[in-house]
């Protein structure tokens, strides 16, 4: 949505930018009552801190298929509230997004299953670990029985990403080629989505790749364009 991000207290006269602070209170006085003094600009990425060390701290006190639970709602608050361009900016798929998506998935999982093996939850744990913290375990960790988890996660974050470039390309002029390459990402993203993200989890890591590379060339970078154009031919 388009929104004056730079506000004005209609009650004490400070000035602060929605945008940093992602409230509309005023940080001085607390009064609701504001105007924007700056023209509409795009924006919807809301501040929301992910901190998942409460439910770190729980882990020797409560039961895994618990602190699944926990880490899950923890996750899908964060990715609900995420968005990707700031005061008209389109920001980077970044891992901290990726990783706590994947966190979503695999801890539904976790709560729903009778029975965990050892790879499993350890890798469960490896992500509750370091996803606030936006590292992702490297693809060859990634158990046989979760891969579909780690894929459809990857391929909503991409479907979601995609959107907000629409979003975002809307004031400007793509060219033939960017909406094509648009296109083709969009059916990449649908084809793994109706796998249930049940591919490889190489070929999910190409995904992320293509579109970094395809969002980076849309802002001007012309190698990383055809980079981009090249990964998404390979995934074919």
């Amino acid at each position: 949505m388009k929104i004056r991000g730079e506000r004005e207290c209609k009650a004490c006269g400070t000035r602060w930018s929605y945008y940093e602070t992602g409230s509309v209170g005023c940080p001085a006085c607390g009064s609701l009552r504001s105007v924007g003094v700056d023209e509409r600009t795009e924006h919807t990425d809301l501040q929301v801190a992910f901190d998942l060390t409460p439910v770190r701290n729980a882990i020797d006190e409560a039961a895994t298929d618990d602190i699944a639970e926990r880490a899950r709602d923890r996750c899908r608050e964060y990715v609900r509230r995420r968005g990707f361009v700031n005061a008209g900016t389109l920001r980077e798929l970044d891992d901290t997004y990726l990783a706590a998506t994947e966190l979503l998935h695999v801890a539904d999982i976790v709560a729903r299953e009778i029975r965990l093996e050892d790879r499993e939850e350890l890798y469960f744990l490896s992500l509750l670990r370091d996803a606030d913290q936006g590292e992702r375990p490297p693809v060859e960790e990634v158990p046989q029985t979760l891969r579909a988890a780690r894929g459809l996660a990857y391929a909503n974050a991409v479907r979601e990403y995609r959107r907000d470039i629409r979003t975002w390309a809307e004031d400007r002029d793509l060219t033939a080629s960017e909406r094509t390459a648009l296109e083709t990402l969009g059916e990449h993203v649908k084809r793994i989505r109706m796998l249930d993200g049940d591919v490889d989890p190489r070929t999910a890591e190409r995904l992320v790749g293509a579109t970094r590379d395809l969002a980076d060339g849309l802002r001007g970078d012309e190698v990383a364009f055809s980079q981009a154009r090249e990964r998404l031919d390979s995934l074919e």
